[in-house]
This record gives C-alpha cells, sequence and structure tokens, in this order.
C-alpha cells in the first residue's frame, strides 16, 4: 500500500506538491481570517506562492499565534466541525483544533498508510495502549487508521500491565501501538507471572512518544533493552496533532516517511531559513488536505535531520531523523548544548532508576540548571556517583540529582491533561 507518489522521482513529488500548494493559498486566502490578515499585511497574492522556494516570501507561524488566535485560524463555520481535538501542552497551553468530516477521512488515510509502511496488513490485529479519550487526537487516528486499512483492533487504553496481558494472551494481536519504556514495564510483569513473551504471538510495535534510535538509526539504550528480552519489530513514529500527519519507519527502520500529499516539509535555522542538506534545523510544516484549520509554514518546535537519499523500501521520499529535541528545551549548561533525549538515553543505562524527571530552571545569575530526580528502590551514594560520572564521560558535564519516593515521581511525570508521560518540567520563564 505504497502511494503512487511516494514512489515517484523527486522531480515529480516537487511538481506534485507545488500544485497543491497554490490550492491551498487559493483556499486560505478565501477561507481563512488569519490568513487573510497575514497575506494582506505582507502584501502578498495566491498568485505570488507558486512553488516550494516561494514559501520563503510567508511568515511562519508560531505556536503562540496559534494560541492567541485559536479562532481565527477557522476555515469553517464551527457547525462544520465532528470532532475537538486539543495538543498535548508540553510546551505551553494546549491549542484547540476542530476536524470537520472531510479531515477525519484524510486522517484515516494518512494513519493507514502509516501503519501499511511499518508492516502492518489486513490480516493484522493491533492492541492499542494508548487512550482514545481527553481529547487526544493521536488515539482517534490509529482507531480510523486500522479500520480503513481492514485490520483489527483491540482498544485497550493505556497502562494496566495485567489487562494489557490478559487481552494479548486472549487475542493474540500482532502488533502493539505503545510507548516504547511501557514495554520494559509489561516485561516485567510477564517474568514475574511466568508468561513467555517470545510465545505470545506479537510480532513488532509501532512506538510513539519516545525515540528508539540514535542519529545514525542504531537502536538507543531503551530499545536495545526491550529487544534483549522481547524479540518483536519496532517502529519508530512522529506526529503533532497540528500536522494530523504521521511520519512512520518502514521495513528499513532508517527514519520517518514523508507523505508528500499530506504534508509539505521544512527544516528551518534560526532565521528561517532552510539549512543545509544533513543538518539539524526546526521542522516546519505545511498542511495540504486539511479542510478545517490548514496551517501555513507551522513551526513544530522539533529539531531534527532530513534524510533524502532513496529508500531500499521503493519510497523515493524524505525522511526524518529522532528528533534530536524540542527547540524550547535547549539547554545551556555549563558551556555545553543539552536536549533532554540526549540525558534519557544515559539514565535508561541504569536498571537501578525506576523513575525520572529533569527539572530545568534559572539559578541566581540567570544561567540554566538541571535538577534530576531519579526514584529508586535500591539508591546509594556510589549509583549516584556512577550516575554523575556517566554524565560527566559522555556529555562533560554533570547535574544535580534528587532521590525521591516513586510515587512523587509518577506523579511529576503526569502532564496536565493526563495523556501522556511527559520527562522534563521546564521551570525557566
Amino acid at each position: 500500500m505504497i502511494p503512487e507518489i511516494e514512489k515517484a522521482s523527486a522531480e515529480k513529488i516537487k511538481a506534485f506538491q507545488e500544485e497543491k500548494l497554490q490550492e491551498l493559498i487559493g483556499y486560505v486566502a478565501e477561507k481563512s481570517p488569519y490568513y487573510r490578515r497575514v497575506l494582506r499585511q505582507y502584501k502578498i497574492l495566491p498568485t505570488d506562492i507558486k512553488t516550494l522556494e516561494d514559501l520563503a516570501k510567508l511568515p511562519v507561524t508560531t505556536k503562540e499565534q496559534l494560541q492567541q488566535h485559536n479562532n481565527d485560524f477557522l476555515c469553517v463555520p464551527k457547525s462544520q466541525i465532528i470532532d475537538f481535538v486539543t495538543t498535548s501542552g508540553t510546551l505551553g497551553e494546549p491549542v484547540i483544533l476542530g476536524q470537520t468530516d472531510k479531515d477525519l477521512d484524510r486522517l484515516a488515510h494518512n494513519e493507514a498508510i502509516s501503519l501499511a509502511c511499518s508492516g502492518v496488513g489486513e490480516d493484522d490485529i493491533i492492541q492499542m495502549t494508548t487512550t482514545m479519550d481527553r481529547r487526544f487526537m493521536a488515539g482517534l487516528a490509529y482507531f480510523l487508521g486500522v479500520r480503513k486499512l481492514g485490520a483489527g483492533i483491540i482498544r485497550v487504553g493505556a497502562g494496566i500491565p495485567e489487562l494489557q496481558w490478559d487481552t494479548i494472551l486472549k487475542f493474540n494481536p500482532t502488533y502493539l501501538i505503545v510507548v516504547p519504556s511501557f514495554l520494559l514495564k509489561l516485561i516485567q510483569y510477564a517474568e514475574t507471572h511466568g508468561i513467555d513473551i517470545n510465545a505470545s504471538g506479537v510480532k513488532g510495535a509501532i512506538c510513539i512518544g519516545e525515540s528508539l534510535r540514535n542519529q545514525d538509526f542504531s537502536l538507543n539504550v531503551l530499545a536495545q533493552k526491550i529487544k534483549e528480552k522481547w524479540n518483536i519489530e519496532l517502529y519508530s513514529t512522529y506526529a503533532s496533532t497540528e500536522m494530523s500527519t504521521a511520519f512512520a519507519e518502514c521495513s528499513e527502520q532508517k527514519g520517518g516517511h514523508h507523505h508528500p500529499e499530506l504534508i509539505i516539509a521544512e527544516i528551518l535555522d534560526e532565521d528561517n531559513q532552510p539549512v543545509e542538506a544533513g543538518k539539524e534545523g526546526e521542522l516546519t510544516i505545511t498542511t495540504l488536505g486539511v479542510e478545517a484549520m490548514p496551517l501555513l509554514r507551522f513551526k513544530t518546535g522539533d529539531i531534527v535531520v532530513a534524510h533524502t537519499s532513496p529508500c531500499a523500501c521503493g519510497r523515493n521520499t524524505m525522511r526524518l531523523g529522532p528528533v534530536v529535541g524540542r527547540k524550547k528545551q535547549m539547554i545551556k549548561y555549563k558551556g555545553t548544548t543539552l536536549y533532554p533525549p540526549a540525558m534519557d538515553n544515559l539514565l535508561n543505562d541504569f536498571e537501578e532508576v525506576e523513575g525520572y524527571v529533569f527539572e530545568i530552571y534559572h539559578n541566581e545569575i540567570g544561567t540554566d540548571e538541571i535538577l534530576i530526580k531519579i526514584a529508586s528502590s535500591s539508591a546509594d551514594h556510589k549509583l549516584m556517583q556512577a550516575i554523575k560520572d556517566h554524565f560527566r564521560s559522555k556529555l562533560r558535564v554533570s547535574p544535580n540529582i534528587e532521590l525521591c519516593a516513586n510515587e512523587e515521581i509518577q506523579k511529576l511525570r503526569m502532564s496536565k491533561l493526563g495523556r501522556k508521560p511527559i520527562s522534563v518540567i521546564d521551570k525557566r520563564a
């Protein structure tokens, strides 16, 4: 189920996207109060935007603008909104997005081709360990995508290893949709209760919310720990509510594939200019085919690297590497630039660490400080020193560490909406 455009040449993909871009500009010029104002302010006519390079004539759209002028991004009357969702609010107040019936069809198509990209077919059964409620788009997208794909789905929801294993053993799903660190809890439960995980029939996991790979696509520590115990394939996915589109890994597992019929992707520097090939930059997206709330040059806040070489799976689309970090979560600590994913990977080296959060704050002279709060039933001075030494060895800096009760860590890890765990609490102004 590879869309033909994803197998086309780079030239044909570009021409296809430029045709879709022209349709989009005409649409928002007519329907979007926000973008009508922007086009008028910058004296841009819809006919001025014909090529992907012409996108640079447009200003970027920020999360703050989407928050402040939320309703002005709507291109349809509210009576046409079928589903309301909100972002998770990881980097600020959640944003409300509405979806029409057409948008839900688009969402289903996106997830169907994304799941198919990762090898899911109509004969598979998928167990969903993420929530569909609490205004969460991802759970809804998975359900709609699996349905469109013709596969089966079991909506178990988040948490409760006992219920997850009861479902696995009763229904024999072939894939799990799951946050990767939760797989470790499933492994631990299985080992405690004498369940042979490698005889369960699960052959793969579609993983969300946490990285599985290093920048060279090798497995990171978290993924290695899973694979050491459970012989399943792990597929990374990347998406956000605002883009209504996913970047999913294929069988080659060399980055998440771009769906050119659904989204235009730019990788921009601090001055909103395209970065050189192979360099880090902020993913900036323009949605295609969205009816209710299309976005032009929306800055996601995620720092990524794009890979443009043809993939052995047959697709010629751009691929996104693992997220390097969130732009707003970049830390300048003792002269070193850090992102939380790098610290995640180091803490996963210590089996004694049962949970953790990073607190980032400004000290009395206004520079960044890091406090790592960890939970461990076997913590002692030796473990704390080993963690500090490990950080110093790998990142050249050693943050402060505080031992906390596991209950406190779990409470801190739950976001305001309780939809997915967080590992970073940013207290900087």
